[in-house]
């Protein structure tokens, strides 16, 4: 069975993960466990409350497929969490590691952008970035940007980010296509 940590933090982007993690658990039976920063209940920016399975600061490679960071209000503040040794940990194990939004921050911070291609919510945003020296590689691209197990999107692509994760575990194909479709429809022009 597929796992997934899938990380939230206090002001967390509701709608960032939300296909990610329904479709993961319900669709095709993943292990989701939400982890937050030393256990604690978050908040998202609409006011849900959630509860932690697991300590994000624990994480290890070892015991899931792909560590997903989402974004919210906190990365981009001196209370975001440091999670540079977590995801080390699954980017030298060869484990899927995502980011959308802020949370591409973090991924930045920990050296993960600086030698492959990678999105986030603007060119200026990630370069805000302390220690981040992957201007050359970054993409300004309004979907999620994959490269090979790394995963990266602006907050407004929540539909690629989960297709291209999926795809990053081998999942991909028709099936994946058509639910790509279909919960983007709404994007597609209107037929006159």
């Amino acid at each position: 069975m597929t796992r997934l940590a899938i990380v939230l933090t206090d002001g967390f982007a509701d709608w960032e993960v939300a296909q990610l993690t329904a479709s993961a658990r319900s669709y095709f039976g993943f292990d989701v466990v939400i982890a937050t920063p030393e256990g604690e209940e978050v908040r998202s920016m609409g006011g849900m409350r959630v509860a932690a399975d697991a300590v994000a600061e624990n994480l290890h490679a070892s015991a899931f497929d792909g560590l997903v960071l989402c974004g919210g209000t906190i990365w981009e503040t001196e209370k975001a969490p440091d999670l540079k040794p977590v995801i080390g940990d699954f980017t030298t194990h060869g484990k899927l590691v995502a980011g959308i939004c802020g949370a591409t921050l973090a991924l930045a911070r920990a050296g993960v952008l600086d030698a492959t291609d990678h999105t986030s919510n603007a060119a200026d945003f990630i370069a805000s970035a302390p220690g981040y020296a992957g201007h050359a590689l970054y993409k300004d691209s309004p979907q999620a940007v994959r490269a090979g197990k790394l995963v990266t999107a602006p907050g407004s692509a929540p539909m690629t980010f989960a297709a291209e994760i999926y795809r990053a575990l081998g999942h991909g194909g028709d099936e994946l296509d058509q639910y790509v479709l279909m919960f983007g429809a709404e994007h597609q022009p209107k037929a006159a």
